[in-house]
């Protein structure tokens, strides 16, 4: 099994050992930020798997850099937030940032290993089918055929259908997440939620709702 790498960005030196010690006791390879500054560079030269971003820190706060790295082209790698003073509104905003995952201080144990894995599985998961143009001309009168694995875990091959099913309905309303929600039955902060687990990116349109 390969070792997987994760970059811990907290300004907080207690928090940023702990996290090192239960992370690498777990078999994981840790890198160590406490700045936005330090984060950028071991980035840069690491490419962790996975980055945990704690959102308050004094020079450039969690969110901001999340944006920063959507915006560079930079988030190749899935993002849990980190905060001690988390509000839905924020986990919610990270979320439609970019970010996969949101983890409250103090951070349990278990709840943190779980988190990590979970984000990490889904990670390798994504994109799980690629359309073919044959199904895209089907889906055109809101019935396809889609090839899933029935060996794969329930889990996965659920998450399998989720990802064809919601990019058809993403292409039919070109985008407009709104429609979306409505049409399928869904609140439109769990579809975001859903959207950002299996790593789809709806196009960004003009006046587009926002949260």
């Amino acid at each position: 099994m390969t070792t997987k790498n994760v970059l811990v960005v907290d300004d907080e030196g207690g928090i940023r050992e702990l996290l090192s010690e239960i992370l690498f006791d777990e078999g994981y390879g840790v890198y160590l930020a406490e700045n936005a500054a330090q984060a950028r560079t071991l980035l840069e030269q690491h490419s962790p798997d996975i980055v945990l971003l704690d959102i308050w820190m004094p020079d450039t706060d969690g969110l901001t850099l999340l944006k920063e790295w959507v915006a560079k082209g930079k988030l190749t790698m899935p993002v849990i937030m980190m905060s001690g003073h988390g509000t839905i509104e924020t986990a919610l905003e990270a979320t439609r940032i970019g970010a996969s995952d949101f983890l409250e201080k103090p951070i349990a144990l278990k709840k943190l290993l779980a988190t990590v894995a979970h984000v990490l599985q889904q990670s390798a998961l994504v994109p799980l089918i690629e359309p073919t143009t044959q199904e895209s001309a089907v889906a055109e009168d809101g019935k396809s055929k889609i090839e899933i694995d029935l060996e794969v875990p329930f889990r996965e091959a659920r998450e399998q259908f989720d990802y064809v099913y919601l990019n058809h309905h993403i292409n039919n309303s070109a985008g407009n997440i709104a429609e979306v929600a409505d049409k399928i039955g869904i609140e439109r902060t769990h579809l975001y939620r859903k959207l950002k687990q299996l790593g789809i990116k709806p196009p960004k349109k003009g006046g587009e709702d926002k949260l």
